[in-house]
């Protein structure tokens, strides 16, 4: 069974940067597609970004866009998510996940990381 393993978060000031990571076990990582989805306090569970297998088409969700980029490299079966600009808003715990999929909205079809807790102060 795949195991996801996030880290990265930590605490921030508004406008600062933070860069989380996903570590797969398995080489079966190249083969999907990843993502990273995220639950703030008091919300559902939203998805944040996405990127195919080989890297090269990557979508992001419209509150992050321009701001977040999503990469990944699969010589190291890691995934990436590099946040700059942080506002409060992002404050939430990240999760990521494979076989990012899209319906009538963004979901994961694959594993889940445990989490890995981002907070944003003002």
């Amino acid at each position: 069974q795949v195991q996801l393993v996030e880290s990265g978060g930590g605490l921030v000031q508004a406008g600062g940067s933070l860069r989380l990571s996903c570590a797969a076990s398995s080489s079966s990582f190249s083969n999907s597609a990843m993502g990273w989805f995220r639950r703030a306090p008091g919300k559902e569970r939203e998805f944040v970004a996405t990127v195919s297998r080989s890297g090269e088409n990557k979508f992001y969700a419209d509150s992050v866009r321009g701001r977040f980029t999503i990469s990944r490299d699969n010589a190291k079966n890691t995934v990436y998510l590099q946040m700059n600009s942080l506002k409060p808003e992002d404050t939430a715990v990240y999760f990521c996940a494979s076989d990012v999929k899209y319906g009538s909205k963004w979901y994961a079809s694959g594993f889940w990381g445990q989490g890995t807790q981002v907070t944003v102060s003002s």
